[in-house]
């Protein structure tokens, strides 16, 4: 087997007790969890409004808003873990490479906070 192969077994054994945990916790959620069924909680649920009425009458915006903001700052922290785990062969230069990158983030945060972007109800 080559070496460089070897050098994947870390990441193969993660993987798969990644897997192995979100099956455990699955299995055990639904082995252990209460069981009271109702219509209500068997009803599709979609973006916190009901299922009936109308497909073309207005909603509120708000919702997929904040989704989508959220997953914008979830990106930005991945983009954060290569830099701290190589961060002592960064040095300085990285070091204000990643203020940069952090001072972007700070005023879209501030921006979208002065377009009250955050706010649930207006």
């Amino acid at each position: 087997m080559n070496s460089n192969l070897y050098d994947f077994i870390p990441i193969l054994i993660q993987v798969a007790f990644s897997f192995l945990f979100v099956f455990a916790t699955v299995l055990a959620s639904n082995m252990l969890g209460p069981r009271r069924k109702n219509a209500r909680k068997d009803a599709n649920f979609e973006c916190g409004l009901d299922p009936i009425g109308n497909a073309r009458s207005p909603f509120p915006i708000k919702y997929f808003l904040v989704a989508i903001l959220f997953v914008l700052f979830d990106i930005e922290i991945i983009f954060m873990y290569p830099w701290a785990v190589n961060f002592k062969e960064l040095s300085w230069e990285g070091f204000g490479k990643m203020g940069i990158f952090i001072g972007v983030i700070v005023v879209g945060f501030f921006y979208e906070m002065k377009r009250k972007a955050l706010e649930w109800e207006k």
